[in-house]
């Protein structure tokens, strides 16, 4: 009986594997984009004196939106403008795009070499995020 679990366990892993690579690019950016914004959210949280400064909490929402930022333009293959919120503007200023995030990568990892001690601290950091942020926003994102 647990070897017959144990399988089907595997089976189910590898089946949803699957899934998951064969996911349509929109879908994985949206999907990046949300844990982006969920942690941006986290940190405007402490800054706004919602939540308690953590450490912690600080340092994974950083490293979410520094390991999602350097994947996302990779998302952005030709033909994949289909039902998302991505301006046509961003296949043919690619090189923008890619900038503007690697800008906020950069960012994000500047913070995380110096974590935000405090507060205060994180209010800051959410001022030098929040512009870079809206400013991709607002070069490249369409609200449907």
């Amino acid at each position: 009986m647990k070897l017959k679990t144990v399988v089907m366990s595997l089976a189910l892993a590898g089946f949803a594997a699957g899934a998951v690579t064969a996911a349509e690019p929109q879908d994985v950016r949206e999907g990046m984009m949300k844990q982006i914004g969920g942690s941006v959210g986290a940190l405007g949280a402490i800054a706004k004196g919602q939540k308690p400064y953590d450490a912690a909490v600080v340092k994974t929402s950083l490293e979410t939106i520094s390991k999602n930022i350097k994947a996302f333009p990779d998302q952005f293959p030709p033909g994949s403008d289909a039902k998302s919120e991505a301006s046509p503007k961003i296949w043919s200023n690619m090189d923008d795009f890619k900038a503007k995030a690697a800008n906020l990568a950069k960012e994000a990892d500047t913070l995380l070499a110096q974590l935000p001690a405090d507060q205060a601290a994180v209010g800051a950091a959410v001022g030098q995020l929040g512009p870079l942020c809206s400013d991709c926003h607002q070069s490249y994102r369409v609200k449907k």
